[in-house]
Parts: C-alpha cells; sequence; structure tokens
C-alpha cells in the first residue's frame, strides 16, 4: 500500500466533482475546487477525520469496504475502482463473490418505489434493499452481515413458515438453492466465506445435505410468487431475476400487475411499512 499514491489519487478525484453532481447542495463559498472532505466523508459513511487522515497518507490500512464506499462517494468507473484496491492494499478483483454493487444498480433499485428490490451475489448474501423490500421482507440493516444469506436462512432458520420470508410458488427454493450454491463454490473455491457456508450447511441442515449429491440449476428469470406478509396476508407477486454479468451478482424485482390487489398492497406497504420501521 502506497500512502502517498493513494492520498494524491483521492484528492485528485475529490477535486473533480461539485456538489451538484453528487446532488449535494452548495453550501458557502469554496476556497478550491471540487468537493470538501467532510463531504465525501458523508456519502462513503465514514468520518471526516478517518478520510482526511487517508488523503494526508496518515490512515491505517483500508478495509475493501472503506474503499468500495470511498469509490460510489467519488463515482469512480470499474476501472478506477479497481485501481483504488491495489493503492488501498486490496485485490482489484475479490477471489469471491463481489460485494461492490455497482452504483447505476443502487439508483435504479432506489427509483423503483413500488418494487421490492434486493441485490444478492453469488452466494446469495443480500447486499442491497430499497425500503419496500425491507417492509416486505425484512429490515436487513438490523441484522449482522453473516445473517442476510437467503440460503443459510432457508435451511437454518429455526422457523419453518418464515426460512423464506413466507414465500411460496415458482419450484423449490431449496433444490434451486443448493444447485446454485453448488455452482457458486465451484466457480469460487478459494473463497473462504462461500466454501465455510458450503461447510456450515452440510453439517447443520440434513435437507441441505440430501440435495447437495444432486444438484439442480434452474436459469429461471420470470415468476409468480406468493408472500404470506404477517401484517398484509397472502400477496401474489410478479418475481423477475436480472443478472449484473460483471460482478456475478443478481438483483431480484418483487411487483404487481397495477390495479390488482397485490398493487394495492404493495402502495398500503409502502407507507405503513416504512413508518413501522422508523
Amino acid at each position: 500500500m502506497d500512502k502517498h499514491e493513494l492520498g494524491r489519487f483521492l484528492r485528485h478525484h475529490r477535486e473533480r466533482l461539485t456538489p451538484a453532481t453528487v446532488g449535494l447542495p452548495a453550501v458557502g463559498p469554496r476556497r478550491t475546487p471540487g468537493l470538501r472532505r467532510e463531504e465525501v466523508a458523508q456519502l462513503a459513511h465514514i468520518s471526516t477525520q478517518y478520510y482526511t487522515r487517508l488523503e494526508q497518507a496518515r490512515g491505517p490500512h483500508p478495509s475493501r469496504h472503506v474503499l468500495a464506499a470511498i469509490g460510489r462517494a467519488l463515482r469512480l468507473t470499474d476501472a478506477e475502482r479497481g485501481l483504488l484496491y491495489l493503492l488501498g492494499g486490496q485485490q482489484a478483483e475479490p477471489p469471491g463473490p463481489s460485494p461492490d454493487v455497482p452504483d447505476r444498480i443502487l439508483d435504479m433499485i432506489e427509483r423503483l418505489p413500488l418494487t421490492a428490490a434486493i441485490v444478492l451475489d453469488a452466494k446469495y448474501d443480500v447486499l442491497a434493499w430499497n425500503p419496500l423490500a425491507a417492509a416486505l421482507l425484512e429490515d436487513f440493516s438490523a441484522q449482522p452481515r453473516r445473517e442476510r444469506n437467503m440460503i443459510r436462512r432457508y435451511f437454518l432458520h429455526p422457523d419453518p413458515s418464515r426460512r423464506h420470508y413466507g414465500i411460496s410458488g415458482g419450484g423449490d427454493f431449496g433444490q434451486f438453492a443448493a444447485g446454485h450454491l453448488r455452482a457458486a463454490a465451484a466457480r469460487y473455491p478459494d473463497d473462504r466465506a462461500t466454501q465455510e457456508l458450503v461447510r456450515e450447511l452440510l453439517r447443520h441442515s440434513p435437507e441441505f445435505a440430501a440435495r447437495w449429491p444432486n444438484p439442480e440449476v434452474s436459469d429461471e428469470r420470470h415468476l409468480l410468487k406468493t408472500v404470506d406478509h404477517p401484517e398484509l396476508g397472502s400477496v401474489e407477486l410478479v418475481c423477475d431475476i436480472l443478472s449484473v454479468p460483471e460482478r456475478d451478482q443478481h438483483v431480484v424485482l418483487f411487483t404487481a400487475e397495477p390495479g390488482t390487489p397485490a398493487h394495492e398492497a404493495l402502495r398500503l406497504l409502502s407507507v405503513i411499512g416504512l413508518q413501522r420501521m422508523s
């Protein structure tokens, strides 16, 4: 890690942005071009002191999670983000499923007010979600990162009725999940998190262990699902799965036909569900 090179890189990309380009108000006169350090820190959800130390080559070794947040704040391209990781002492490409959701995907799911959307990595960790998804499924922010895995939850959740958030229809998720995880484990044989997840499920889930030797990998991308919501009851939704191939990620979208009871349920949930979590 070259702290001085990292500092120069951060300063250069900070100074090429303006508040307008990142959606911030322009407050007060500016003696130098670009964003202020505190504005970058705000966008990256880190402290101003920590970000300042990185720019001044006095900071500690930043984690990949911190670098990803700074990369999003500075609106870096994929190539620029790769260089940021190298300067920060991280691999440009992770040895396992990528945890970095492209900005265009994050922006898209935030612009879908009546669509519940989540972003999954190759081993089905939930990486990002919009407010309606949190109201429909669960408040993922309240869960430790390790518990935000949909396959672990399905096979190890103590309440069978809630292990898949009350979702039914569209095939056997357990069979799909076992096949999908086996394919991911084959793609990332050196990724410790993926391999540990497989070992954990083989040890603690007889159902998973029974499915593991004979995986079935489905490529269905358009399904009809029924969600048994604790407050709204059964809601029939369309589930579409979009690929983000350059990151080996998936965007899962739950929608309803306008004018249907399910559409009205989502509209109601977009109000009462978010109020309940606030």
